[in-house]
């Protein structure tokens, strides 16, 4: 049997993934939700933020100060490709959906060669994080207790913003009905815009989270994409509870898969994949006639 100090840090661990993948999957499913398009260049944009926030933390020498410029610059970004690209594609098939935004993907890479070259990128945790903290008499990250403990506070946030704010409910009345959003006087392109906006915001500030955790290089977005992706399949397009209970079991699976058969971490999380879409297909909390 397992002792109760290395349990600890395994599940940790799977908060921690679990966590990075949530701020992917909530601004990917978010957009899914309300636009209606699969953006597959989402953890691009997280690379790109990430990209930033380096360059950002070696001028400022401060964690903070990247964390305060990626995520609104990101949200720029964000807010530029909904106007200039996806808004052209709203009623496509979703292979031309999926061929623009790998497009982006590329874009965004050769904009990075340009601005960055190829080497690997790192920055450091904030001073106040850095250090240990006893779980159970073992060592643990105090910046990876933090990190669980931010994104926890703003799922919450967004959840809280789209069931409680008048903006959260407009934003849910044009994912449900655009047409009739229109008719009631809702600016619905400018909604789309916002929204895209926010969701390319979590992703950044994913990268900038994250960041300090990683190399950053030019394929990091393919280590993220594919569980990503997985988080929204298992708890559905469009939901952002399902993007939190997905991410949980994807983090979960990647922990303690690791632990069990390593050579078949992966394998765990495409079987629960697969059985919810055998069993669920729109995914545990995604509904079947409707994004929202």
């Amino acid at each position: 049997m397992m002792p109760a100090d290395s349990l600890a840090a395994y599940v940790l661990n799977g908060l921690v993934q679990a966590s990075c993948l949530f701020l992917v999957a909530s601004g990917l499913t978010l957009i899914f939700g309300v636009l209606g398009i699969l953006n597959f260049a989402h953890a691009a944009l997280f690379m790109l933020a990430a990209y930033l926030a380096a360059q950002v933390s070696a001028w400022s020498g401060s964690f903070w100060v990247a964390l305060l410029v990626a995520p609104p610059v990101l949200a720029l970004v964000g807010a530029g490709l909904e106007w200039g690209l996806l808004r052209r594609i709203y009623d496509a098939p979703v292979a031309y959906q999926l061929l623009l935004t790998f497009g982006v993907i590329l874009l965004v890479k050769d904009l990075i060669k340009l601005l960055w070259g190829t080497a690997w990128k790192t920055f450091s945790e904030p001073p106040m994080f850095c250090g240990t903290l006893m779980v159970l008499g073992r060592p643990y990250p105090l910046y990876n207790v933090a990190y669980i403990g931010c994104v926890l506070l703003i799922g919450l946030a967004l959840w809280a913003f789209l069931h409680w704010t008048q903006t959260g409910k407009v934003v849910r009345a044009a994912a449900a009905d655009r047409d009739m959003a229109n008719a009631v006087g809702i600016n619905v392109p400018l909604v789309y815009t916002g929204v895209c906006a926010l969701g390319t915001a979590l992703a950044a500030i994913m990268g900038v989270f994250h960041g300090p955790m990683m190399n950053i290089h030019l394929d990091v977005d393919q280590d993220y994409v594919v569980e990503a992706f997985a988080v929204v399949v298992i708890g559905g397009l469009g939901s952002v509870p399902g993007a939190m209970l997905g991410a949980l079991l994807v983090g979960m699976l990647d922990a303690f898969g690791i632990l069990i058969i390593p050579r078949f971490q992966m394998a765990f999380i495409y079987m629960v994949m697969a059985a919810v879409l055998v069993f669920r297909p729109q995914g545990l909390f995604g509904v079947r006639e409707t994004r929202v």
